[in-house]
C-alpha cells in the first residue's frame, strides 16, 4: 500500500490544485465570455481525465479500475464537448457541467470507501464527492439559474473540492513516507539470513 500511496499523492494534490486555479479564475471573472468560460472549464476536465488516465495506466489503484477508467472517460468527455462546441447554450453547458459533477462526485466517494480500511481522513475525499454530487444535482433540478450563477456554483466547488483534494494528497503523501520508514525501521531489526 506505502508505494501507491506514495506515487498518487501528486495526482491528487495537482488535480487539487487545478481545481483550486479553475475555482479561483471563475471567480475573479465572471464576466467573461461563455466561450472563454467553456474553454477554461474544458481544459480543467481534460487536464484532470488525463491525470486519472495516467494514474491508471502506472498502475495506482486508488479507485476500483472501472470506477477510474469511468471518471476518467467522463471528464475527457466533458473537456472535448466544451471545446469542441462553445456555441452552446447556457443550459446545454449547465448540463455537461451537472453530469461531470455527478460522475465525478461518485468516483470520488467509491474511492473514500476503498481508502477507509488504510485512512482516517478519507472523510475529505467523501466529503469532496458529496459536494460534487449535491452539485451536480441541483444544477440538474435548476437549469434555469443562469450561466453566471452556474459559474458561481462551479467556482465556489472547484475551489472548496480542489483545496480538500490538495490537503488529502498532502496527507497520503506523508502517510506513504510513514510507512516506507516503519517498514526501513522493523528491516533494521530483522537479523540478516
Amino acid at each position: 500500500m506505502d508505494s501507491s500511496l506514495s506515487r498518487v499523492w501528486w495526482a491528487l494534490a495537482l488535480r487539487g490544485l487545478l481545481g483550486v486555479l479553475f475555482g479561483v479564475a471563475a471567480l475573479l471573472w465572471p464576466g467573461a465570455t461563455l466561450a472563454a468560460i467553456m474553454l477554461l472549464f474544458g481544459l480543467f476536465a481534460i487536464a484532470e481525465g488525463v491525470f486519472t488516465l495516467a494514474a491508471l495506466l502506472a498502475g495506482v489503484g486508488f479507485l476500483p479500475w472501472w470506477a477510474q477508467l469511468l471518471g476518467a472517460v467522463v471528464s475527457l468527455t466533458a473537456g472535448v464537448v466544451a471545446i469542441t462546441y462553445p456555441s452552446l447554450t447556457a443550459v446545454a453547458l449547465l448540463y455537461v457541467v451537472a453530469a461531470w459533477a455527478l460522475l465525478r462526485g461518485v468516483a470520488d466517494i467509491a474511492a473514500a470507501v476503498q481508502w477507509r480500511r488504510y485512512l482516517t481522513n478519507e472523510w475529505l475525499l467523501a466529503l469532496a464527492g458529496v459536494v460534487s454530487v449535491v452539485i451536480g444535482v441541483l444544477l440538474f433540478m435548476r437549469p434555469q439559474a443562469g450561466v453566471l450563477a452556474l459559474l458561481w456554483l462551479v467556482g465556489s466547488a472547484a475551489l472548496l473540492v480542489g483545496v480538500m483534494l490538495l490537503v488529502l494528497g498532502f496527507r497520503l503523501r506523508r502517510l506513504g513516507r510513514e510507512l516506507r520508514e516503519r517498514r526501513e525501521r522493523t528491516r533494521s531489526y530483522l537479523p540478516d539470513g
